[in-house]
């Protein structure tokens, strides 16, 4: 299938490793341009370098060290990919993980980092791309896509969206009513073609993952606990959820929009 990606530009926030990079690495395999940003500005310009050699044109990959919690990043973000490739068709929003807890024992400190990282700095991205791409924002500029195909936002969200997790309450306080935005902002900005979903990853072999199987001192043990509770018995690979979000960002899934998508091998049991 062609994904209609070639000569598309997407900003990929942390990007610099894990699902973030799969997806930018699944973007620019299919011709797309990328921004990708992380919080580290060396972690950036090496996974920069390392997609550029993939890359359809060694000019097709530019990077930004941001922090998704700074109010200034959405508009930084943007105005590198329009000084650089002169157009922005959409964004990989990863807003990060949570700390370890319980509601008990989570103090404030943490709910309030939290809450700045994952939730508003993934909201105030997101309604700024949103009324970027939809032309919205009163300022002259070439996103919003190819004629008639919109643009698109993919949120990376979480499987606490659907179930609790066990001893992630920050996760299942926030990840939650940021499917709720992301439902929210796909009817607001809908009628000007833009798309917004969110995919759902459950136990993908990242480098995270494997640090945390690792917690345990065994880390294969855990794994393959892990996986017995997932139907396809095993964990997903970054280039798994690299092709599907690659998917969701093209004009490729030109009709879904405000849908909340598991890549879980199963493993999510609510309907």
């Amino acid at each position: 299938m062609d994904l209609d990606l070639r000569d598309r530009v997407y900003l990929v926030t942390g990007g610099s490793r894990g699902l973030g990079f799969a997806a930018a690495e699944a973007l620019v395999r299919e011709g797309a341009r990328v921004v990708l940003s992380s919080r580290r500005g060396a972690s950036a310009a090496a996974a920069a370098t390392r997609l550029a050699q993939g890359a359809a044109s060694a000019n097709g990959v530019a990077w930004v060290a941001a922090d998704n919690a700074d109010a200034a990043t959405p508009e930084r973000l943007i105005a590198v990919a329009e000084d650089r490739f002169g157009r922005l068709d959409g964004a990989l929003v990863s807003v990060g993980g949570t700390p370890p807890g319980t509601v008990a024992t989570t103090p404030d400190e943490a709910w309030r980092a939290a809450f700045e990282t994952v939730f508003l700095g993934g909201v105030r991205l997101a309604r700024l791309l949103g009324a970027h791409l939809a032309g919205t924002d009163g300022k002259e500029h070439g996103g919003g896509g190819l004629a008639g195909t919109g643009g698109s936002v993919v949120f990376v969200l979480a499987s606490s969206v659907r179930v609790p997790l066990a001893d992630l309450a920050v996760s299942n306080g926030l990840f939650p009513g940021l499917a709720g935005v992301v439902k929210t902002l796909a009817d607001e900005i809908g009628p000007s073609g833009v798309r917004v979903n969110g995919i759902l990853p459950v136990r993908i072999a990242t480098d995270r993952v494997r640090q945390l199987d690792a917690l345990s001192g065994d880390p294969d043990a855990v794994r393959a606990r892990k996986s017995e509770g997932i139907p396809l018995r095993r964990y997903g690979e970054p280039e798994e959820f690299g092709r599907l979000a690659a998917f969701v960002l093209s004009p490729a899934a030109s009709y879904m929009t405000g849908a909340m998508i598991p890549l879980d091998g199963g493993a999510i049991r609510s309907i």
